[in-house]
């Protein structure tokens, strides 16, 4: 298809959604998807029947591997998910099997217990407050639609894009997440993404590359970036630069639930403010783990197994180790993973 058509028809597809421009999708109600079933019904492959997706709603996915529903997760729960979090920054807590992390402009003698200097906290599966997101019947509504009834919490994170420095380092590059995944299929595989306040391109909102999750995993690496990146903000070196990037705006509550092999990232935060979300990797039970080894995921599974060897001391540690670990079951039975 060329850019022509594809502008085209990206334009057509926006109008559908009732967006303001070929740029930028707002989050609209689900029913503002309905108008996109209107021709008969196909053979579905990265969406479940179960009668939650309408047709227009299973239709889009399919097509461009992400959805957006508005308004699922209620102000109270993302208050005391923020509660939370500003206990772990604050260090009150401290979970076990937590990871925090900082951005790479911030000097070691800048570090004090405080979320200005957390930019992301990762694998928070041992802390029950947090991990209730995972277990929201609202959210494991829909992502049954992706996995399945055997559901598998597999990835967990509270991301706090900082103010950026001016040296751009806040920016996420383009990635896949199924680069980081050692299991298959990627069709049984979604993630859950909750904004935790108003995100848009001024705080750095998510941004897609539409229907890329039919393509394949692609390498990925280190960003060669002058003002530094962030440690595992691997990105993809060779992507079609004539994709049409869609700015996705979310008020707070709007989830995207996205495929693993969809590219996205996120640009600078230009404000003033902390952009907060939510997050969830989740996986049907019935999944399996893979070998990396020889493989475009070998640098990340290798550096995953260091980081959880040097954390916590176990010199035996394997990728699948440290996945098992990670892995909780939110609904039906544990069966692979």
């Amino acid at each position: 298809m060329d850019r022509n058509r594809a502008s085209a028809r990206l334009s057509v597809l926006l109008r559908h959604l009732g967006c303001r421009s070929a740029g930028t999708i707002i989050a609209h109600r689900t029913s503002g998807v309905g108008s996109l079933a209107s021709c008969h019904p196909q053979q579905f492959q990265y969406t479940r029947e179960n009668n939650v997706l309408s047709l227009g709603q299973r239709k889009f996915y399919e097509e461009n591997g992400f959805l957006i529903i508005k308004n699922l997760v209620s102000d109270a729960d993302i208050q005391r998910f923020r509660n939370e979090f500003e206990r772990i920054c604050r260090e009150e807590v401290k979970p076990l099997g937590l990871s925090v992390m900082r951005d790479v402009t911030i000097a070691k003698s800048e570090y004090v217990p405080s979320e200005k200097v957390v930019s992301k906290i990762q694998d928070f599966q041992e802390d029950e407050e947090l991990f209730r997101y995972c277990t929201l019947p609202e959210i494991l509504k829909y992502v049954e639609c992706f996995t399945g009834p055997n559901i598998m919490a597999m990835h967990t994170m509270v991301i706090n894009k900082p103010p950026d420095s001016g040296k751009k380092t806040s920016r996420h590059p383009l990635h896949q997440d199924l680069h980081y995944f050692p299991f298959r299929p990627s069709n049984s595989i979604v993630c859950a993404w909750t904004a935790m306040e108003h995100i848009d391109r001024n705080n750095g909102c998510l941004v897609v590359l539409p229907g890329t999750h039919k393509g394949p995993l692609k390498p990925h690496d280190y960003p060669q970036w002058e003002g530094g990146v962030n440690m595992m903000y691997h990105g993809i070196q060779d992507y079609d630069k004539n994709n049409a990037r869609v700015h996705l705006v979310m008020e707070k509550g709007d989830t995207i639930f996205f495929h693993p092999l969809l590219i996205h990232g996120s640009g600078r935060n230009k404000s003033q403010g902390f952009r907060k979300a939510i997050s969830c990797h989740f996986a049907d039970a019935n999944c399996h783990y893979i070998d990396v080894e020889g493989t475009s995921q070998e640098n990340i599974g290798k550096e995953v197994v260091n980081m959880v060897r040097k954390k916590h001391g176990f010199k035996d540690m394997t990728l699948k180790d440290a996945w098992t670990f990670r892995g909780r079951v939110v609904k039906g039975e544990r069966i692979n993973l």
